[in-house]
């Protein structure tokens, strides 16, 4: 038996606990890792909450968690890593706990901190796959809402790293940080698409949010074409002729070994707003779901 996070209700936070469970064994082709470091994603809240319960289907008890990284204990037949390999990746049926089950694992590079390993995963693949799916190119412009957070900064890095010329939408508190990451950064609130254009003369070829803040109408109005407007966090989506773009961690492969290798390399910045212990958990989501953080969450168990 080994300790996780899970829940047996949809609801608020204080529906996670710390329990007892059963220690997972690997399959083929998996690994067992004991987890130095948990990312909490909005998606393990909107799962919580019961949100997304017409769309993830669950069967409680339930381990949260998307990503983790930590050492590998044990292997299933046919394991590409071996016990004792430091590695990172997509978990199997939650990550929220003290051992974790990978199909996928990715050798983690010394230069990289446990927090950042795991916080990589899910986001690094959402800001990848959006990018993509733009289709946004060097000498073009590019507006993305909710810049300074998880997604939106790794958005920001990547398309920067391509030419592409960003405007950031963010508070205040965050216009230096977005500065530093080579983008334009525009304070959001009402008037924010005046701003836009104040700080755009040449006008803005795509938008990204990830902010999910009722910004898709005047985004579509910016571009004059909706189909250059993706949101990864705004339901209404369909309302206003939008993209909607979701993705399981598991489609990370192409695009993670090289996220990971920038990291590493120090050509992509992660932030790590706060760390917490497996059994605060609860905490940490309520802490998200105030808006209070300025990058990412992590447990570590």
């Amino acid at each position: 038996m080994s300790k996780a996070i899970t829940f047996s209700a949809y609801g608020a936070p204080d529906v996670l606990q710390l329990s007892a469970v059963a220690t997972p064994e690997p399959g083929p082709g998996q690994v067992r890792i004991r987890v130095r470091a948990a990312s909490v994603n909005p998606l393990d809240m909107k799962i919580r909450s019961g949100l997304m319960a017409g769309k993830v289907s669950a069967h409680f008890p339930v381990i949260p968690g998307l990503d983790a990284a930590g050492v590998v204990d044990s292997v299933g037949e046919g394991a590409e890593a071996a016990v004792g390999d430091e590695v990172l990746g997509a978990t199997v049926g939650g990550s929220y706990s003290e051992y974790a089950l990978l199909d996928r694992a990715l050798a983690k590079p010394a230069a990289l901190s446990w927090e950042v390993a795991a916080s990589l995963v899910t986001v690094g693949e959402t800001a990848s796959r959006v990018l993509g799916q733009l289709g946004a190119q060097a000498g073009q412009t590019l507006l993305v809402h909710g810049a300074a957070g998880s997604v939106g900064t790794i958005a920001v890095q990547l398309a920067v790293a391509r030419g592409i010329t960003v405007i950031g939408m963010v508070g205040a508190h965050d216009v230096e940080r977005l500065t530093v990451l080579g983008a334009t950064a525009v304070r959001y609130g009402d008037g924010w698409a005046e701003r836009v254009r104040a700080a755009a003369p040449q006008g803005v070829d795509f938008v990204l949010d990830a902010s999910g803040a009722g910004v898709l109408a005047g985004s579509v109005a910016l571009t004059g074409d909706s189909a250059r407007v993706i949101t990864i966090a705004d339901m209404s989506a369909a309302e206003h002729g939008v993209r909607f773009s979701a993705g399981g961690a598991d489609q990370a492969g192409d695009s993670l070994p090289e996220l990971v290798q920038m990291a590493a390399d120090g050509r992509l910045t992660v932030p790590i707003w706060r760390t917490y212990p497996l059994a605060e958990a609860a905490r940490a989501h309520t802490d998200l779901e105030a808006h209070r953080n300025h990058g990412k969450a992590v447990l570590l168990p």
